[in-house]
């Protein structure tokens, strides 16, 4: 397997314009990375496009041959990869195994979502499509009602309360506001977040990320293509991995232990040959508040029940020990489902490069990424290193 670098960044703004196909959306991300990486379409073998829900809200598939056209890349090897909220990460990790394994040696991933066009309901019953349908879906459980579900479970099990969920979602508004591609620039605090509507008990208006548009993407090379470039490649993946665990909540042995999250964190720790300590940030799936819990503890770095005081004292903040959604998050920056694994990845990658401006980590090296597809059941993990 060869070393594969990213060399190349862009996305657009996350927002709620209800404006802008799809194919616009995507193709302004993609010229972006490509200009940011000095690569011209021509050197481009394949395109990997992330998408969940573009066939259900907008009656549009083969994202990859439609974008790939509008890009300029047209006749290349162009595919639409579907895994759920993990459908940005493993389109990633597709692009990362074909230059790994030598199929392509200059790879484009691009995540994208738009979901503002149509009304909450239909939204709404096009996410709940990532559960199982028979046994969750069919029922009428929405992702709603199960991390409603989750977050009560948790509550039960380790007598927490509402406001120890409050951290996260603060910190998390905290870094977007000075994150211009944010959508909700705002910041909260605990009194704002207790304040804050129920909108499925337990869960509040501010534990959940909200419906958005968006996309962001970003050009991978091998490393004899990126010693040629014009600016040296700054970012290595030093590891790709991924895991699954069954889709049902009840068909889990225990439902608040995320057995794929653990499965494909250890994968990826140890391909990169590093130790938990050794992560500078991770950029995880907030999508939920309780789903920020459960992957610190799933994943190795609080032990059950114990998560909400790593927020608490703020040992997740931009100057912390572990940094999380450094940009604003799933919570703050938005969570354009299919799009959003690939903006952790862009986000990471300015990390590490120094880019990160107001939201910059101090001496990051190491960022541990992490993209989840439904309430635990796909994960996609990738360390990124800085290389000198």
């Amino acid at each position: 397997m060869r070393d594969v670098y990213i060399v190349g960044a862009g996305q657009t703004p996350v927002s709620r314009e209800n404006g802008g196909l799809d194919r616009y959306r995507g193709t302004a991300a993609v010229t972006a990375a490509l200009a940011d990486a000095g690569i011209e379409a021509e050197r481009v073998g394949a395109l990997y496009v992330g998408n969940m829900m573009s066939g259900m809200l907008a009656n549009q598939q083969q994202l990859g041959g439609l974008i790939a056209d509008y890009a300029g890349l047209r006749g290349i090897e162009a595919l639409t990869v579907e895994a759920a909220c993990a459908s940005g990460g493993a389109a990633a990790r597709i692009g990362y195994l074909a230059v790994a394994g030598g199929a392509h040696d200059v790879v484009v991933v691009c995540g994208l979502e738009r979901m503002t066009h149509v009304d909450k309901d239909t939204v709404t019953r096009a996410l709940a499509t990532a559960a199982d349908q028979e046994l969750e879906g069919a029922g009428g459980e929405s992702f709603l009602s199960l991390n409603a579900q989750l977050m009560r479970a948790y509550m039960s099990r380790y007598g927490a309360r509402a406001e120890d969920f409050a951290p996260f979602a603060v910190t998390a508004h905290r870094n977007a506001v000075t994150n211009p591609n944010a959508l909700l620039r705002k910041e909260i605090d605990v009194d704002g977040y207790l304040a804050s509507r129920l909108v499925s008990e337990p869960v509040r208006l501010f534990d959940a990320s909200p419906i958005c548009d968006g996309s962001a993407a970003l050009v991978l090379a091998s490393a004899e293509v990126a010693a040629t470039l014009a600016r040296p490649a700054r970012v290595r993946i030093a590891a790709s991995a991924a895991a699954t665990a069954p889709l049902a909540l009840a068909r889990r042995s225990d439902p608040l232990e995320l057995s794929a999250v653990a499965a494909s964190t250890e994968r990826a720790l140890e391909q990169a040959n590093v130790d938990r300590s050794e992560i500078d940030l991770f950029e995880l799936h907030d999508a939920y508040t309780i789903m920020s819990v459960l992957t610190l503890e799933s994943a190795g770095f609080a032990a059950p029940g114990t998560a909400s005081r790593l927020a608490a004292e703020g040992r997740l903040a931009l100057d912390g020990d572990l940094p999380f959604a450094t940009f604003g998050g799933l919570k703050a920056r938005g969570h354009p489902v299919g799009a959003t694994g690939c903006y952790q990845l862009v986000e990471a990658y300015l990390q590490l490069t120094g880019a990160g401006g107001a939201n910059q980590v101090r001496d990051a090296e190491l960022a541990l990424v992490q993209n989840i597809g439904g309430t635990g059941a796909t994960v996609v993990s990738h360390v990124l290193r800085r290389v000198a």
